[in-house]
């Protein structure tokens, strides 16, 4: 069929830039859902151009699902949306499979059409039972509804950037192929900052940043990585349940883009033996009535007495909070001391080994940079974790005493899950029912890896790696 008979929407990146940071304002400045939702639904009925509507969730584990509305059916039935959770790891079971899926008017996103495709608008959704109250699986709604408690209480705001690396391996689908060729093939060997402006992975990095540019990230800078066919894209720090969402954005761009490359981008924590892995470097930060709480120019590395009992509380529950940073078999490897990985649970200013380093910083930019956590998290579980850790946690009564102990993480998903288990702290925080569940998940997932690690890279661990396997690979045991 001719383009031309299509006629679907595109917008140039400037427009685009505009239309995505005008919705983030509103979101930020908590403009009322009904305000907001009557004016999405008038835009998609008077642009005739926009033919289908991308409505996205998470599971419990971190991954990312997309479901296409057609966008006349979705404004009629936007109040009754359903879908098969029985069909999604660590959601229903057979027997009570229908879930609701709600529209979060307000985190709304207008795409480039040249690498998503004409005529489609993006929107997060909030997972409901039957009934239509919040899922308790959908970790993305649980984040929300404390960022929003937060705010009601006193305008408290949980603030959040990420630094995520990742790998660019020639071929689709690399990983998923992996089980079949027992390796992964580099775009570029170069290095540290190191990459020709016209070379793959370059252009990768470049289209990329430009994508997320137009959809409001506000991009600071980006780089290829210390290893191989490794890049980061730097952006600005946002309010914690936006920062989770556009993680998720981050990578299905990355995916995306790599794609239209005949390559993969690859979030997996440590896919190649012998290099650094990937790690998310979280920046978090809190503030109250538009004041950062986490600054202090006279205090110990110009952060307040408020701010280290933050993560003092960290440090406390690091042991059980490693699962929900470190979520893999495969995660573990990349806590490994000879790649400059975050391994031991202790602060420093310095000391990148260290669980939490305390960046350079003023008064607007004091903030503490959790370092221990891998891109395959779920973001939604482990920034609120850490933040409800953070502000609510116990914590010890030599606390002060922990920032420079000789402790360690967890150098196994098996010692990660007894300690996420048996910790009394996140049933309280989480609920009996989702540890219980997310740890019955990981277990599967590691009974079907081998126990020992040892130091090459096994194929198992890439295979049931939660953002790798399906029910075709799964089988395959």
């Amino acid at each position: 069929m001719s383009a031309q008979l299509r006629d679907f929407l595109e917008i140039p990146y400037a427009e685009l830039e505009e239309l995505n940071l005008a919705a983030k304002a509103q979101r930020l400045g908590r403009v009322a859902t009904d305000v907001v939702r009557e004016e999405r639904a008038r835009y998609l009925t008077d642009e005739k151009r926009i033919k289908a509507v991308t409505v996205c969730f998470t599971d419990l584990e971190g991954r990312l699902h997309m479901l296409d509305y057609d966008k006349k059916f979705l404004l009629q039935s936007a109040d009754n949306l359903t879908f098969d959770g029985s069909s999604v790891r660590g959601f229903s079971r057979q027997a009570e499979s229908d879930l609701r899926l709600g529209i979060d008017w307000h985190a709304f996103y207008w795409l480039p059409a040249d690498v998503f495709g004409p005529g489609k608008i993006l929107v997060f959704g909030d997972v409901q039972e039957r009934n239509g109250v919040a899922y308790p699986a959908d970790m993305r709604s649980r984040l929300k509804s404390y960022s929003q408690e937060l705010w009601a209480r006193d305008e408290t705001v949980c603030n959040a950037a990420t630094e995520i690396e990742g790998f660019l391996f020639k071929g689709r689908d690399a990983e998923r192929h992996h089980y079949e060729t027992g390796h992964f093939e580099f775009v570029s060997i170069g290095g540290y900052y190191h990459s020709l402006p016209g070379d793959t992975l370059r252009q990768f990095i470049d289209t990329a940043a430009e994508v997320q540019r137009a959809m409001g990230f506000a991009n600071e800078k980006d780089h290829p990585e210390v290893a191989p066919s490794q890049f980061e894209m730097n952006y600005s720090y946002t309010e914690a349940s936006v920062a989770a969402d556009q993680i998720q954005l981050y990578k299905l761009i990355c995916r995306q883009v790599a794609s239209s490359l005949d390559t993969t981008a690859s979030f997996l924590p440590k896919p190649v033996t012998g290099v650094n892995g990937n790690g998310m470097h979280t920046n978090l930060s809190v503030s109250r009535k538009g004041k950062n709480l986490f600054w202090d120019a006279r205090g110990e590395e110009n952060l307040s007495k408020f701010a280290w009992n933050f993560v003092d509380r960290l440090l406390t529950s690091g042991d059980q909070l490693c699962l929900l940073l470190n979520s893999s078999v495969n995660s573990y490897r990349r806590l490994d001391p000879h790649f400059e990985a975050p391994n031991q649970i202790k602060a420093s200013p310095i000391d990148r080994g260290s669980m939490v380093r305390i960046p350079i910083g003023n008064e607007k930019s004091a903030r503490i940079e959790v370092r221990s956590i891998a891109p395959d998290a779920n973001p939604y579980m482990a920034i609120f974790a850490l933040l409800k850790t953070g502000l609510e946690g116990p914590r010890a009564a030599d606390a002060a005493a922990l920032r420079d102990q000789k402790r360690y993480l967890p150098d196994n998903i098996y010692d990660a899950i007894a300690k996420f288990s048996a910790s009394k702290y996140l049933a309280t925080a989480l609920s009996p029912d989702i540890v219980n569940k997310y740890a019955e998940l990981k277990l599967a997932s590691a009974e079907r890896c081998p126990k020992a690690l040892g130091s090459r890279i096994k194929r198992a661990e890439i295979m049931f790696h939660h953002e790798v396997t399906n029910q075709y690979l799964w089988t395959q045991f």
